[in-house]
């Protein structure tokens, strides 16, 4: 018995041990299955690098002395005086500058395009040029071109006076509308992007101190009032120093303001609205309510319409409308003299602002 068990157990240990060989080697097995040729291991393949970085690669240059240029990042400053050359790469390019320079169409100011790249020249800049320099490229689709958003490059370029703090402005006295839904600034902005300024009322005299909530100052926009209210009205200006005497920027009419946003408010009369046939003058009056700064077109139908002579008068007022509320009055007033028989009828009138239009009719009568 001793003999047989002797035996069995070598039997079991060798079934073991081949079983063992077989694990191993089908172990072995499945590492090879995807060896290369000449029994090297492969190498893990990394993600090739987005060749694109997206706006931080920004296209916009300053062309330097001796051929040399300068990427120009969110903002740059630059000393007044000197010429400055600013290229954009791509063939297909459009541009974008402080609009004083096109307003005043400033001979200083050229643009050229060439092959490779286009070029924007600034000759003798000062602190009036302060402001936001913008490139992008124009994608085309036939004859349809738009702005490539994903390609648009800009630099707040300061033109850095230490005697003009404040950027200077053509006009010496601008005004402010505050409106209750909407933040508003005023455009006090400055030529030194670390120079401090503070806000000021002239009457009474005082100082708004910033508090980073209803209050912030943003030296490439001005100061701005997060939720403005009827008590800031009135008269202010800003004021600044850097190693020197105080300087103070343009005065500031800040006037509050309650008229909802929409179609312009139309309201409609004619005087008087019945005329004898044969003879009178009647004068038909479309008014429109709106905000001060909002510009509203008229346009009017009316029976003798290019039969009779008639004159058509456009203009607009401000009006305070009491507790500090100014309101802007648009008018078109359409006069018809000695009236006939083919004047009588419907007289209508279309007023259109950025919101929508409206249409308003009132009839006039032979008495």
């Amino acid at each position: 018995m001793k003999l047989w068990a002797v035996f069995f157990l070598a039997l079991l240990c060798l079934e073991l041990q081949d079983g063992s060989c077989q694990a191993i080697k089908r172990k072995k097995d499945a590492g090879e299955s995807g060896a290369h040729p000449g029994g090297k291991r492969p190498r893990a393949r990394q993600p090739a690098p987005t060749s694109r970085k997206g706006k931080s690669q920004s296209l916009l240059t300053q062309v330097l002395d001796k051929g040399r240029f300068l990427r120009l990042g969110p903002s740059t400053t630059l000393t007044p005086g000197k010429s400055v050359e600013l290229r954009c790469k791509g063939t297909n390019i459009g541009w974008s500058y402080p609009t004083y320079l096109d307003t005043f169409n400033d001979s200083r100011l050229s643009i050229k395009h060439s092959d490779k790249y286009s070029q924007l020249v600034l000759t003798s800049p000062s602190a009036a040029d302060t402001g936001s320099y913008s490139c992008w490229v124009i994608v085309c689709d036939g004859t349809e071109c738009q702005r490539d958003q994903d390609r648009t490059y800009s630099s707040y370029v300061y033109f850095t006076d230490k005697e003009n703090l404040f950027v200077p402005s053509a006009i010496h006295f601008e005004i402010v509308y505050l409106r209750p839904d909407r933040p508003a600034v005023v455009p006090c902005r400055v030529t030194e992007p670390r120079v401090e300024a503070s806000l000021h009322r002239e009457v009474p005299p005082e100082e708004i101190t910033a508090n980073q909530t209803l209050l912030t100052f943003d030296p490439t926009k001005g100061f701005i009032l997060q939720s403005p209210s009827a008590d800031l009205q009135g008269v202010f200006y800003c004021k600044a120093a850097s190693k020197g005497t105080p300087q103070i920027s343009t005065k500031y009419q800040l006037l509050y303001v309650e008229v909802p946003s929409g179609a312009p408010f139309v309201s409609l009369g004619a005087s008087p609205e019945t005329v004898r046939g044969g003879g009178g003058n009647v004068n038909v009056t479309c008014t429109v309510l709106g905000e001060p700064e909002e510009d509203v077109s008229f346009s009017w139908s009316y029976p003798g319409q290019d039969k009779r002579p008639a004159r058509i008068q456009t203009l607009w007022r401000l009006v305070n409308r009491g507790m500090g509320h100014t309101t802007r009055v648009s008018q078109s007033i359409l006069s018809v003299e000695d009236m006939q028989t083919i004047d009588f009828g419907d007289y209508i009138c279309k007023a259109k602002n950025i919101n929508g239009e409206t249409i308003v009719t009132t009839k006039i009568a032979s008495s």
